[in-house]
């Protein structure tokens, strides 16, 4: 059967994209990162999806990203900071290697920017962040079998200790 090594989760600026790179190139893996899948299949940014098309469309377009690409994909695997929100996806993840990558609050937020293109941190992106922070923190925190706290830290050396941790 065909699955990850190893799935990246968190919030936005946690680093998953970045960190999931240095993992796959560490690795000899290629990345997958299913916000560029849901992308993909829509013809657009994620932000013209939400503006065209709602939050709702969005959703669905992710969940179909993340089951494809959970049964499809043998190198690392980058979630959206939202996908987790789904039950059904909550449910995919059991058995799966799962790393969930810890940023805090100011951390993520210098990460992000405040001019984030991001379209649930449009607004106050601080407070909207802190938000997700808190709304999110313990489905990722449930579904990790392993957390990583990423702040201040090179995405080479989070992903080395990620890759020590699959020997």
């Amino acid at each position: 059967m065909t699955r990850p090594l190893v799935v990246l989760i968190g919030p936005p600026g946690s680093g998953k994209s970045t960190v999931g790179a240095a993992l796959a190139a560490r690795l000899g893996v290629t990345l997958r990162d299913t916000d560029a899948d849901t992308e993909a299949a829509a013809g657009k940014p994620i932000g013209e999806i939400f503006i065209d098309d709602g939050e709702e469309r969005f959703r669905e377009l992710e969940r179909a990203a993340v089951a494809a690409a959970l049964a499809g994909h043998e190198g690392v695997l980058a979630l959206g900071g939202g996908a987790i929100l789904a039950p059904e996806t909550q449910e995919l993840l059991a058995g799966h290697h799962v790393v969930y990558l810890e940023v805090g609050l100011s951390e993520a937020v210098k990460r992000v920017g405040l001019a984030s293109a991001r379209p649930l941190l449009v607004l106050n992106p601080r407070s909207q962040l802190r938000k997700l922070l808190e709304e999110r923190l313990p489905i990722y925190e449930r579904l990790a079998a392993v957390r990583i706290a990423t702040d201040g830290r090179e995405p080479e050396e989070i992903a080395e200790e990620i890759a020590g941790g699959l020997a």
